[in-house]
């Protein structure tokens, strides 16, 4: 159980825009189509790594890939006598803690590095948004778009169903680990390791999913580094943040979503030429690289010689 503060939930209200069709929201719908620290040492050491190639989108696609054509955006049709009514009321709640918490681990890290921290937010939309890397769909899953004027990470709630049921993952620190993974994203995208890796995927074409793979595997690894700094807290009144067991919640959550266990569950064979995001174990190894030593520079999955 991540625990928090309805305190830092209301701090975190600022990094929520919310566009869902429904939730908080009064009215009927009607369809339409709209159009010198740690962390620097990771970062040149990348860069290192990456000399003769670099860049990767930062943008995590999902499973489902990204669709960038027109898709369905719902408008609203104000009805001031409608009740709020507000079903995802507790996880939106949670959704700003959540923000705020690993905002200030990132701040924190960014500021001991002597580098400026530039937030991010985290937009709330059902079924299709508009984003300044396309229109996607909520099949895509849970995405950052690193597009200049954007960078911030997107979600429809209802994956949060998804995740417990079809990829058996339940929990609330599982739900953590996936926008904390984004946010890693988010990160290297500040920091232009993002930029790096889509230069050597456009100049080595023939490793771009290994290099996507690398990538993937990092925010993976970040994510990580949030948890062990939120593992060091306590709330107002003295709990720890998180619990017993939350550790295996987040390691579930990354086997989960391995290239390998969504294949198998598809029915699919195991073809590790096409994966991603990365393997089951590769993901929970990672997470796990950061969450037991809270160190970034520990994240370098470039420098590695197998993920």
């Amino acid at each position: 159980m991540v625990r928090y503060d309805k305190s830092t939930a209301q701090r975190g209200e600022q990094y929520i825009e919310d566009r869902r069709r429904a939730g908080g929201s009064r009215g009927k719908m009607a369809g339409g189509v709209v159009g010198g620290g740690g962390l620097i040492g990771i970062i040149i050491a990348i860069i290192v790594a990456l000399t003769g190639g670099g860049g990767g989108s930062g943008f995590d696609i999902g499973a489902a890939g990204f669709d960038t054509g027109a898709g369905p955006v719902s408008q609203q049709i104000d009805d001031p006598a409608a009740p709020v009514v507000d079903p995802q009321a507790e996880t939106r709640e949670y959704m700003a803690a959540l923000m705020a918490d690993i905002q200030d681990t990132w701040s924190e890290y960014f500021e001991r590095a002597g580098i400026d921290y530039t937030e991010t937010k985290l937009v709330l939309f059902t079924d299709a948004v508009q984003t300044g890397c396309g229109n996607a769909s909520a099949g895509v899953g849970p995405f950052y778009c690193p597009a200049p004027g954007d960078n911030k990470v997107y979600i429809d709630l209802t994956f949060y169903d998804e995740l417990a049921t079809r990829f058996q993952a339940p929990g609330d620190f599982a739900q953590a680990y996936v926008i904390a993974h984004e946010i890693g994203h988010h990160i290297q995208s500040i920091t232009g390791i993002s930029d790096k890796v889509r230069q050597a995927q456009q100049e080595d074409p023939n490793n771009a999913n290994e290099y996507s793979v690398r990538l993937e595997l990092q925010a993976d690894c970040l994510a990580g580094v949030w948890g062990f700094s939120a593992n060091q807290r306590t709330t107002a009144d003295g709990k720890p943040i998180l619990e017993a067991g939350d550790i295996d919640e987040g390691l579930r959550a990354a086997q989960a979503v391995g290239d390998d266990s969504i294949q198998s569950q598809a029915g699919m064979s195991i073809n590790p030429d096409t994966w991603t995001h990365g393997s089951a174990e590769s993901r929970a190894k990672w997470f796990r690289e950061g969450f037991t030593t809270g160190d970034p520079e520990k994240c370098d999955t470039f420098a590695a010689s197998e993920v």
